[in-house]
Order: structure tokens, then C-alpha cells, then sequence
């Protein structure tokens, strides 16, 4: 099977960008990964979009970003799998360069969540739950993860500020990320008298909805010039599972098995254990989520993920640092660009990129990306590789 890498990333700072339009926002990532891919010439776009059709009333985002873009009449289509949408857009686009179909592919996850206001937004969003069973009787995916934490907090008898560690965590790594909305660290104090939003889920335990667009030029490694000189990351295990939509439907809710099942597949495609990572960009898009994620993927057992955070093993100096440069919280939350976020920040650690928020000897790092409570997940293992190095053996 053809090896895959990372030979381009690109993004814009994530925000309130009242004054881009949607095809602004995706041009300059698509510009920006384009020339850091040293003039690579993508043969296709996978782009990953979840509101755009409801908010910005644009579809046909293929036509649409290909014109705007100048890229040349290639062929393109949108990716849609809610918060998941950018990373299920690199998962096709890998499949496709793996198949032999193309030679180098470009990967663009672009949310402008801000073109609407007013309860039409929060319909719009909540349109990742099951319309029939939750949304139509007013559950959102804020209500969602509120019930997820009520039941943790709970199930294992766990103090209520104890996820807030996540949040802290969070903010910490994104002070020096210029991509980051929120680039301040917060007090355990502030999170503990922060607003409750949805009992028991405050203000600081979930991640705001932002604009932002980020890109990723994929390609064959056989494909580069050789004299291609830029830092490459390979692509060595990348899957995609769905659990049930409604929460109601599955055994137990607190286990995120699609999560588990695509960790599981993701690593056994790179030939590693999970514990083999140096880092882990995971879905923390609620507080829960992180806690919930990190026990799917076992590196803790159920009910006890925020006793790890406690203890700093998942601190930019910790056993398995996360978030490092601020996740979906500190960051923000492009819903369904976030994946494609994840995946550029992954990939500036392990080219050495990441700044003052560079782990020493990242080698390897896995990133899971979640549409809703994990009703679809995506993992993807990326390696660093030096530009001579030889085929992946795995």
C-alpha cells in the first residue's frame, strides 16, 4: 500500500470573522498549505463543512472553493460527519491517494458559524443529534454532554470541579498559540464560579463555536520531487466508526466505543499500541468528552481520567501530553474544520513546528476527532519521517 504523507499544512486564526465570507476564510488556509507544500499540485479537494448549507444557505462547497481558489477545475465534494466532518475529509482523501487514484490530495475543513444568529443557530447545530428522539424534544448537543457529565459525576462518584482539569489544561497550552481565541491561562477558582450553562455543565467546560478554515496537503510519497525538502509526517493508520446517534440507544453511554474501535483499528494499520504515542490531540470539545475519550482509548480506566489530569500526566510535560497547543477549548471549536485543526497542530509537533509548546523528541502522535457524543470517530496515527528516509516497513 502506497505510503502517505503530510507534505503541507495551513490555517487562519479561529474566531468571530464577521468581515470574511466562507470562501475567503477557505482560501487563504487552501493558500497557505499550498505554499508550504512547495507548489504541490493537488489533484483533488476533500473538503469538510457540517453548517454551511443551513447557515451560510451555500452547498456545493466543491464548485464553489475550487473557483474561488483558482485551482484549476479539479475535481472536488464536502465531507459531512458534524464535528467530524474535517477529519472524515482526510480519512477519503487518504483512502484515495492509498487506492492509487490520485497522487496528491488536498484536505480543507472550513466552518463560518458566525454568518447566522438567533435560535436558528442552535437548531442548526443541534442537527448532530437524532432529529426524531432528541432534537425535535429540544435536546442539543450542550444538553447531550450535560447529561453524559450528570451521569459520570454519578456513575463514579466523582467530584464536580475534577473535570475542570481539562479546561485548565486546555487553556494553559493555548497561550502561545497564535491560532488560539483564547490565548490566557484560567484558575480553578475562575471554573468553579463559572456560569452553569446546563446542569452541570458550566461555561468552561465546553468549547466555543468559531469561524476558522485550516488545510492539509496530502500526497503518495513516490509522488514528491526529489529535491523536496519540507519536513514530512506520515500517515500511518487512519480510521473512521460510528456508534449509534441517539444516546438512548446504546448499552452504556459513558463508554464512547466508536472511539474505542477506530483507536484500536488506527493503531493496529500502524503496527503500535496506543501507549506507543507521544501525544494524543483529542475531541475536547466538553470537558466530558476529553475524560470520556481517554478511556475508550485506555489510557485510563473508566471513572478515572481526571485523577490522571490531576496528577499532570497529560501536561506538555506529562506521560501523554493532549491538547498541546490548546485544543477545541482554548482554541476554539470550527466544528467541522476543528479535525482538520487537529491534525495541522499534530503535524507541527512533529515537524518541530509547535514553538514554545514543542515537545522534546515527538516522534509519533495520534489525533480523534468526534462528530457529537462519539456517534462518529475518526483516528489517525501520524509519524515523523525524514525527507531520505525509506518506505514504512508496518
Amino acid at each position: 500500500m502506497s505510503e502517505v504523507v503530510i507534505a503541507g499544512i495551513g490555517s487562519v486564526p479561529v474566531g468571530e470573522h464577521w468581515e470574511l465570507s466562507l470562501r475567503t476564510l477557505a482560501a487563504r488556509a487552501i493558500h497557505a498549505a499550498l505554499r508550504d507544500a512547495d507548489g504541490l499540485k493537488p489533484r483533488a479537494l476533500f473538503i469538510g463543512n457540517y453548517l454551511a448549507s443551513v447557515v451560510s444557505h451555500q452547498a456545493n462547497l466543491g464548485a464553489l472553493l475550487v473557483d474561488n481558489s483558482g485551482l484549476g477545475g479539479i475535481e472536488a465534494f464536502t465531507v459531512e460527519a458534524a464535528g467530524a466532518s474535517g477529519a472524515a475529509a482526510f480519512h477519503q482523501a487518504v483512502l484515495a491517494l492509498q487506492s492509487g487514484w490520485i497522487d496528491v490530495a488536498l484536505v480543507l475543513g472550513v466552518e463560518k458559524y458566525n454568518d447566522m444568529d438567533g435560535p436558528g443557530l442552535a437548531a442548526a447545530v443541534a442537527l448532530s443529534t437524532d432529529y426524531d428522539y432528541e432534537a425535535v424534544n429540544g435536546l442539543t448537543p450542550v444538553g447531550q454532554a450535560a447529561l453524559l457529565m450528570q451521569r459520570y459525576l454519578h456513575e463514579y462518584k466523582v467530584p464536580r470541579a475534577a473535570l475542570g482539569e481539562f479546561s485548565l489544561l486546555a487553556h494553559a497550552n493555548a497561550v502561545n498559540n497564535p491560532n488560539a481565541i483564547f490565548r490566557e491561562a484560567i484558575s480553578r477558582e475562575s471554573y468553579e464560579q463559572a456560569e452553569l450553562v446546563s446542569d452541570p455543565l458550566n461555561l468552561l467546560d465546553m468549547a466555543p463555536y468559531l469561524d476558522g478554515a485550516a488545510a492539509v496537503v496530502l500526497a503518495r510519497r513516490e509522488a514528491l520531487p526529489p529535491d523536496f525538502a519540507r519536513p514530512l509526517v506520515r500517515v500511518s493508520g487512519s480510521s473512521l466508526v460510528v456508534d449509534s446517534l441517539a444516546l438512548h440507544d446504546r448499552a452504556n453511554p459513558l463508554f464512547f466505543q466508536a472511539a474505542a474501535f477506530s483507536m484500536e483499528r488506527a493503531c493496529g494499520q500502524a503496527g503500535i499500541l496506543p501507549t506507543d504515542a507521544n501525544f494524543f490531540e483529542l475531541c475536547d470539545a466538553y470537558s466530558i468528552y476529553a475524560a470520556l475519550s481517554l478511556e475508550a482509548a485506555g489510557f485510563a480506566r473508566p471513572g478515572e481520567a481526571w485523577k490522571l489530569a490531576q496528577a499532570g500526566c497529560f501536561g506538555l510535560k506529562g506521560q501523554l501530553p493532549i491538547c498541546t497547543l490548546g485544543g477545541l477549548k482554548a482554541r476554539g471549536n470550527p466544528l467541522g474544520a476543528a479535525g482538520v485543526y487537529q491534525l495541522v497542530e499534530a503535524a507541527q509537533q512533529l515537524r518541530g513546528e509547535a514553538g514554545l509548546n514543542q515537545l522534546n523528541d515527538a516522534r509519533r502522535g495520534l489525533v480523534q476527532s468526534l462528530g457529537g457524543p462519539a456517534s462518529t470517530a475518526v483516528t489517525v496515527v501520524l509519524e515523523r519521517v525524514s525527507p531520505t528516509a525509506g518506505p514504512a516497513t508496518n
